[in-house]
């Protein structure tokens, strides 16, 4: 591999894609020389070779659900690659562990969009030598986004689940790591292409919501309503629970709108939980019981992944665009190495 760094005037520098206010992301992305961050006790440095791009990467851009909060922010909180350097107090065997990151531009303003990450060593997880760096780039989000999501619904053996939006990059986990725990998977889809990919993730029964009644679908195929929801848009599918869910059911949200109007007279009579998350903010218990499991799939090889599209760094522009315009089934990477 070349060189990362350039020197310029005696101060290293990484390249990076950047931006310095909200906007369109033609008008606001950058790529530039930055100067090469250097780890400080208790963190690692990556030399990125992939960055996940997730739709919150592109709002973040775009001042939809935050405005920015730094001068300068480089995107991106997913992506993979080498420890390179270690700080103070860090074994030095890890330089040269091949790892996947997670929150890596949660309340800071470089993220992975750049040819190197300093982060708390916590948060470089390795990743097993038979898993791509492009396969990393899509474990911080969409893949713990997607263990949690099954776990806080309640998912076992002999468990029925609606899983919302099968072929994402978040429900096309959540359908294999709810089949790991024997549910019966229904998912919805838009189309018939979507429709392969939730079945090829092991999807028992596909639901197409533009031809389809989906609550008569759904009642077809279990009687009484499902165990459980796992719901993408709450703003747009709340009206839909009762004609899905069972009483006693569960609704696991992983997002939503900024308003939602509830059933809430099924909901109480029907003891319904709805049960929010935002996988940037799990407990620390919480992560590491989902990194655990996810590592142990992962080594043995059983998570059928689906990265749609790669763009090299110099096409950042490109890569926001496809995530914004919903162009890609799946994940998008960017190459940055």
């Amino acid at each position: 591999m070349p060189p990362a760094a350039a020197v310029s005037d005696g101060v290293k520098l990484m390249r990076a894609a950047y931006y310095d206010k909200n906007g369109a992301a033609d008008e606001v992305l950058h790529l530039g020389e930055v100067e090469t961050p250097t780890p400080a006790p208790g963190e690692v440095r990556i030399r990125l070779a992939t960055s996940g791009v997730n739709p919150s990467d592109v709002k973040n851009r775009a001042g939809v659900t935050r405005k920015i909060a730094f001068p300068r922010v480089i995107p991106h909180s997913d992506g993979a690659g080498e420890i390179d350097m270690v700080g103070a107090g860090v074994a030095a065997a890890r330089i040269g562990e091949r790892v996947w990151t997670w929150n890596g531009q949660w309340k800071r303003p470089f993220g992975t969009a750049a040819q190197f990450i300093v982060l708390p060593e916590q948060q470089a997880v390795p990743l097993p030598k038979a898993i791509s760096f492009e396969v990393g780039a899509c474990l911080g989000i969409p893949a713990l986004t997607a263990w949690h999501a099954v776990d806080i619904a309640g998912t076992a053996s002999g468990k029925t689940l609606l899983i919302a939006g099968g072929a994402g990059a978040v429900a096309h986990y959540a359908i294999q790591f709810a089949k790991a725990r024997g549910a019966t998977v229904l998912t919805t889809v838009s189309s018939a292409a979507k429709a392969k990919v939730a079945h090829d993730a092991g999807a028992d029964h596909t639901i197409d919501y533009k031809t389809e009644n989906v609550g008569k679908r759904v009642r077809a195929l279990a009687r009484d309503g499902v165990d459980a929801v796992i719901e993408l848009d709450l703003t747009a599918n709340a009206a839909l629970l009762p004609s899905v869910l069972r009483p006693h059911g569960v609704v696991a949200v992983y997002g939503t709108g900024p308003q939602a109007q509830l059933p809430a007279s099924f909901c109480l009579v029907n003891n319904i939980a709805l049960k929010f998350m935002l996988v940037y903010e799990l407990t620390q218990g919480e992560r590491d019981r989902a990194i655990a499991d996810i590592t142990r799939i992962l080594e043995g090889n059983h998570l059928n992944h689906n990265v749609a599209q790669t763009f090299p760094l110099s096409q950042i522009v490109a890569a926001h665009q496809t995530v914004e315009q919903g162009k890609a089934v799946g994940n998008v990477v960017v190459h940055v190495g």
